[in-house]
């Protein structure tokens, strides 16, 4: 299974949370922490980690905080996934160069192609879009009906 970690998923939770919000505003963390029911300390913690990635402002003060450094439309989910977990590779073959045994691997070719596509696909949604409300989930049919015929309803 493919899974991002708990702190990147925070991480871009709070990005979303700043995207959706008015353009330009500060939030500290203690507000970023209510709004969104993560713990002060995680949130802290993230808010650093994005400041120091050059994704958010960090403005000292009574009145400081931290808002988006880019406009939301212009940051992409691949690219906070790469700040937060690193480069985004399904195993060591699919980056081209990081396996020894790559040269005679008849499978790296095929796993470098699912990792292109999962990098395009993450580097098609924004921010913006992630900060969007929520429309209702619509089914995806999968190409095998079930046993009745009838298409499978996927919902995430």
């Amino acid at each position: 299974m493919l899974r991002i970690s708990k702190l990147t998923d925070y991480g871009i939770v709070l990005l979303a949370h700043l995207a959706a919000g008015e353009r330009g505003a500060t939030h500290n963390a203690r507000e970023m922490a209510e709004a969104t029911g993560l713990t002060l300390p995680v949130v802290s913690k993230m808010l650093k980690t994005l400041s120091a990635a050059d994704l958010l402002h960090s403005q000292r003060g009574s009145k400081g905080g931290y808002s988006l450094a880019r406009d939301p439309e212009d940051v992409t989910v691949a690219e906070i996934i790469e700040v937060l977990e690193g480069p985004i590779a399904l195993m060591e073959c699919s980056i081209p160069g990081h396996c020894e045994q790559e040269p005679g691997c008849p499978v790296s070719a095929p796993w470098q192609r699912i990792n292109r596509a999962i990098q395009g696909t993450l580097s098609s949604v924004s921010l913006a879009e992630l900060a969007r409300p929520s429309s209702p989930t619509v089914p995806i049919q999968s190409a095998q009906p079930t046993a009745a015929g009838d298409p499978i309803d996927v919902r995430s």
